[in-house]
């Protein structure tokens, strides 16, 4: 199309954490695109997003969990409609409804977390991107950013699973430095305050990020994309095991599972990470 904006390769915060976790299993989706059957949990954590990013349409006394959780049929059925997949989930009218008073319990842990009477968010499902130089445009989604009177930006993000066990808090963590540093390159202004709100075991991580840590931040991504850049050219995507292969999607395709991963379409690489692979050339 004329004046379309030309394809740069870019890196979400859950993709660097992917190609970390496992090379392949970073190939599969930001290289190959294969689709992935939709699951239980994430569809419900898309559900409650959507409830809360919605909410605060509402006036501020209109609030309240019983609005939140009566608007989850009709978001329900929002996301059928754009995603056939989700359908998949539930056979009977029973499993549905349990599925949902799933989603009503995750609210319900929210509102004992904070009260949306009292915010007044300056933006909810935040598209944040920057280029950075000489490396991919980093991009992410920012579920809530808050500004304080005396200009204090807090970073919200929601998390429909359980907090990390002590001393595994470095993803999440690093997903929230993530956004900070995009926000602070492209705002002028370094957040105050990260906060992760668990809505499956009602914990809230907080961190206040300092400059130190945005420039760390900045380092830490750049060594993590010529880390795909140098895989992409030499075409080595190795799988790395973990427990995590347990709920991976892909270990039918796994050479580590006896299985046999498919041919890199023709220009996926370059499109995706902007380089050519060795064999290739």
């Amino acid at each position: 199309m004329a004046g379309a904006e030309p394809r740069v390769p870019g890196l979400s915060p859950s993709r660097a954490n992917d190609f970390l976790q496992c090379p392949l299993l970073f190939r599969f989706r930001v290289v190959d695109r294969l689709p992935e059957p939709a699951s239980p949990a994430a569809a419900r954590g898309t559900l409650v997003h959507a409830v809360l990013e919605t909410l605060f349409d509402l006036p501020a006394p209109e609030r309240t969990l019983a609005a939140a959780c009566a608007s989850l049929p009709a978001h329900w059925e929002a996301l059928l409609a754009e995603d056939p997949r989700y359908a998949e989930l539930h056979t009977t009218d029973e499993e549905r409804a349990e599925f949902l008073a799933g989603a009503e319990r995750l609210l319900a842990t929210w509102f004992t977390l904070e009260d949306p009477t009292r915010l007044e968010p300056r933006a909810r499902e935040l598209q944040v991107r920057h280029d950075l130089e000489g490396g991919p445009r980093l991009r992410g989604v920012v579920d809530r950013v808050d500004v304080a009177p005396n200009g204090w930006v807090r970073v919200v993000d929601y998390k429909t699973g359980r907090s990390p066990r002590a001393g595994y808090e470095s993803s999440a963590l690093f997903q929230m430095r993530f956004y900070a540093y995009v926000v602070w390159r492209t705002r002028g202004v370094l957040p105050k305050r990260l906060q992760l709100a668990y809505l499956g075991d009602g914990v809230v991580v907080s961190h206040e990020p300092t400059e130190s840590e945005m420039h760390t931040l900045e380092a830490r991504v750049r060594s993590i994309w010529a880390g795909i850049e140098d895989t992409a050219r030499s075409g080595d995507w190795r799988p790395r095991t973990s427990r995590l292969c347990d709920w991976c999607s892909f270990r039918d395709r796994c050479p580590a599972f006896g299985g046999t991963p498919p041919d890199v379409p023709p220009g996926a690489v370059e499109r995706a990470i902007g380089v050519t692979p060795a064999a290739a050339c």
